[in-house]
């Protein structure tokens, strides 16, 4: 398979809001202890919105931070992607939202569902039609505020997840031939949706009665076990894309849905832990916007740097993954 890209990551931004919900305060909600969600996922804290905070707040924020520290400007992208599963509403999407704030008047806007892939599925598509020619700049947002959907009564849901949300701008780069984007894998396996869902406006699936009233539902093993499977596959494919070994890789950054997860992964990928970035350990799981909060730290602690290449991949509800390899492009600051 020959992969061409004309595009490149030039700017990233992200943003979680400032109330923190941490393991003791959840053993005032439920029966569970600081040590016992350490040893299953761990998570120390999660960033949680107020009543008033919501996922398009969060966006708008992170998309600020993008232009204040790169230096961009906004008024020439041409189109807003936003992948989330709690939009502030139905409609309009968070991506008009954000369109609205910043005033960019010639722009399109569109909102996108792969729940934790989401930003994966976002970058491919965004890489995929500037290379088409189709657009120039596009502006990649992944913000979730996952707190407003769980169910605080139920322990094995309630101690995973946070509220943030991550932006990055993808241009048009002719000067480099091979561009950014040097591998792509992707898949689903529907039959799996129903160990991972929240109720919408069906109150069954295949059949079977939902639970939940809208909040998220999840059979935490089901899911463990075929994102291990799925994901390790995955990292094989792209690295036989690319024509790569496991040591050319700079960075490895999976969705960060649990801690204990992520190892599993990194033992049968044959990835050694210190060389993956996540952001799971102080910000919970923040469903697509893992990843990016995951860059922004690795950048933060000096790690992740110009030309590094990563691989990313999300994996989540659906059940639906995404991955890339991808050659860092944003300049040190």
């Amino acid at each position: 398979m020959t992969f061409v890209s004309k595009s490149r990551i030039t700017a990233i931004g992200t943003y979680v809001p400032e109330g923190i919900l941490t393991n003791k305060d959840l053993e005032k909600m439920v029966e569970t202890s600081d040590e016992w969600i350490v040893q299953r996922t761990g998570i120390q804290k999660r960033h949680i919105t107020n009543e008033h905070e919501f996922t398009s707040h969060l966006c708008i924020r992170a998309v600020e931070k993008l232009r204040d520290t790169y230096n961009k400007t906004l008024d020439d992208v041409d189109l807003i992607l936003v992948a989330t599963t709690t939009p502030d509403y139905s409609f309009p999407s968070v991506a008009c939202r954000i369109q609205e704030h910043f005033g960019m008047a010639a722009t399109g806007a569109v909102d996108l569902n792969a729940t934790c892939a989401g930003f994966s599925y976002a970058l491919h598509f965004a890489n995929g039609l500037i290379t088409a020619g189709l657009h120039k700049k596009v502006l990649v947002v992944a913000g979730e505020t996952m707190s407003k959907i769980t169910d605080y009564t139920d322990r094995s849901t309630c101690i995973l997840f946070g509220d943030g949300a991550g932006a990055v701008l993808v241009e048009r780069d002719d000067a480099d031939s091979a561009g950014s984007f040097e591998a792509v894998v992707m898949g689903t396996q529907g039959s799996g949706g129903i160990s991972v869902y929240r109720s919408g406006l069906s109150e069954t699936m295949n059949g079977l009665p939902l639970e939940g009233r809208g909040r998220i539902v999840q059979n935490g093993q089901e899911v463990f076990k075929w994102a291990v499977r799925t994901v390790t596959a995955g990292i094989e494919e792209l690295l036989g894309q690319a024509d790569l070994s496991r040591e050319e890789i700079d960075w490895f950054i999976p969705h960060s849905a649990n801690l204990r997860m992520i190892e599993s992964i990194c033992e049968k990928a044959n990835i050694p832990l210190g060389k993956t970035l996540q952001s799971v350990q102080l910000m919970g799981n923040t469903s697509s916007a893992s990843i990016p909060l995951a860059l922004q730290a690795g950048i933060d602690a000096g790690q992740l740097k110009t030309g590094d290449r990563l691989l990313i991949y999300g994996f989540g509800s659906g059940l639906t993954h995404a991955g890339l390899i991808v050659r860092w492009g944003v300049p040190a600051i």
